[in-house]
């Protein structure tokens, strides 16, 4: 039996009829045609398919997209505003911590999950933030200075 949910995706009103057992993920790109949000290991080990559910990073492939009903969910098409990159967004191109592209949606939403909370991780609070998310291109380094370069320029 199909459930109508209510939920806000990147600003902007969600109605949709769906399957109580469908995932998070599933809706995003199949539904919504959301498709940064990438799906990696479905297991919740790679965090390829973070996105921000009421200001959380959270694994849409293990969460019910049922479960989004009433919540406000952002994903790495919306944290651009009126076409500029959001400032983690340029940080990362800027130090060169994308290569292959495909867990950096997810990454850079956990970075702004990271920074929102915290704006002025220390390098092991960054470590603990991203933990989540696996890199097999970069080996972090880069992905580490793009998140202080962002920290830092929140002081500006």
């Amino acid at each position: 039996m199909k459930h109508l949910i209510h939920f806000t995706v990147n600003g902007e009103s969600c109605e949709i009829l769906l399957e109580p057992n469908e995932l998070l993920l599933d809706v995003l790109r199949n539904q919504l045609d959301l498709t940064g949000t990438k799906e990696g290991c479905g297991t919740g080990d790679c965090g390829a398919c973070t996105v921000i559910v009421d200001g959380k990073p959270i694994n849409s492939c293990l969460m019910l997209a049922i479960e989004a009903n009433g919540k406000e969910i952002l994903t790495i098409e919306g944290l651009a505003k009126e076409g500029a990159l959001d400032g983690i967004q340029e940080n990362f191109i800027k130090e060169g911590a994308i290569q292959c592209g495909f867990c950096t949606p997810g990454m850079v939403l956990s970075a702004k999950a990271l920074l929102n909370e915290n704006p002025h991780p220390t390098e092991e609070e960054i470590k603990t933030g991203i933990a989540g998310n696996i890199c097999r291109c970069t080996g972090y380094v880069k992905i580490i200075k793009a998140i202080q370069a962002t920290s830092i320029l929140r002081d500006r």
